[in-house]
């Protein structure tokens, strides 16, 4: 099975949904943050393994504890992903904190403080 073929991307779909529902309602540790989403799912054409994108709403200290929470509960994790999905291999899970939502919100500050200042800097040139 090739990466992008559309079953690979089924699979994908599939055991990123899984893995949300799974982190949401099962796991009860209070390590990890309610405000925890899987933005993507990743696995490898063998099913032998998944890389979890996780994004966590809060700051550094919250992302950290929530990676450890789902370290330790990975076992747990994968027993009801097989549980839950029919597939031929369960995946050994590797999270990943994905910062791509926190670049992009910093880079849209950038935007508009440079925009504000290019907007100060126009009407002081219209006032002289």
């Amino acid at each position: 099975m090739r990466k992008n073929s559309i079953k690979n991307t089924r699979i994908n779909s599939e055991v990123q949904r899984e893995l949300a529902n799974i982190i949401r309602g099962e796991i009860k540790d209070p390590r990890i943050h309610p405000l925890t989403s899987v933005v993507t799912a990743e696995v490898a054409p063998d099913l032998k393994t998944c890389k979890a994108y996780i994004s966590v709403l809060g700051d550094q200290e919250a992302q950290k504890k929530t990676l450890e929470g789902l370290n330790s509960a990975v076992g747990y994790i994968r027993r009801q992903l097989a549980r839950n999905l029919n597939l031929r291999n369960t995946p050994e899970i590797r999270f990943i904190m994905d910062q791509s939502i926190e670049y992009g919100v910093h880079m849209s500050r950038l935007i508009d403080e440079n925009h504000v200042e290019e907007s100060g800097r126009d009407e002081d040139d219209q006032d002289e």
